[in-house]
């Protein structure tokens, strides 16, 4: 799977545009400001827009190639954020250090997806926010974009599911138009959700 990232990420561009995912910048204003976890963060986009708008940026993801040029990004765009490789099957979150954890079209199976849910909300601060957007089930077989078998995908109950101990801000399945580079362009089924610990 790692050279599967590898091979995507050493073309040319950004495989999934320069520019920030559009439910990110829409919720962007409600998060506080403090250290933040950028999952499965591919070449940057995502982790700059946050480190930009002042957070201390900690991008995770699988590819070396993809972390490299977050790096090169980062520095273009003249801010800093710190990389890690690992497999999020096993990525240690430590507990009650992140304002904001983020997840962008992060599909994992659902034992992986669920065990990884559990860290993320055991890793935020009190009041601390987890910001998700990926694609349901509904996604697969239009050709626009996200895995194409429904078990890497996830629905809002799922998520409910999973992160039961975090309290639900926002929480949707909806379609919309998404223009994300080159892998994920034109009408899509996501879910989209924020949530808060507070206990």
């Amino acid at each position: 799977m790692e050279s599967q990232w590898n091979q995507r990420y050493s073309a040319d561009g950004f495989a999934y545009g320069a520019a920030p995912n559009e439910f990110l910048v829409s919720v962007i204003d409600r998060l506080p400001r403090g250290p933040a976890l950028s999952l499965a963060e591919g070449e940057g986009r995502n982790a700059v827009y946050l480190a930009k708008a002042g957070f201390d940026v900690t991008a995770v993801d699988q590819s070396e190639v993809g972390l490299a040029k977050a790096q090169a990004f980062a520095r273009d765009q003249g801010v800093s954020i710190k990389t890690v490789q690992a497999d999020l099957r096993d990525f240690v979150i430590k507990p009650d250090q992140w304002a904001a954890i983020v997840s962008i079209f992060c599909h994992l199976p659902e034992t992986v997806r669920a065990s990884l849910h559990s860290r993320v909300s055991a890793g935020l601060r009190i009041r601390g926010m987890f910001v998700l957007e990926a694609y349901t089930p509904n996604q697969c077989g239009r050709g626009t974009g996200g895995p194409p078998t429904p078990d890497l995908t996830v629905s809002l109950a799922d998520l409910q599911n999973e992160l039961a101990g975090l309290e639900l801000l926002h929480g949707c399945e909806l379609e919309r138009h998404v223009n994300e580079g080159r892998y994920h362009t034109g009408l899509g089924s996501v879910v989209q959700l924020l949530a808060s610990r507070i206990v």
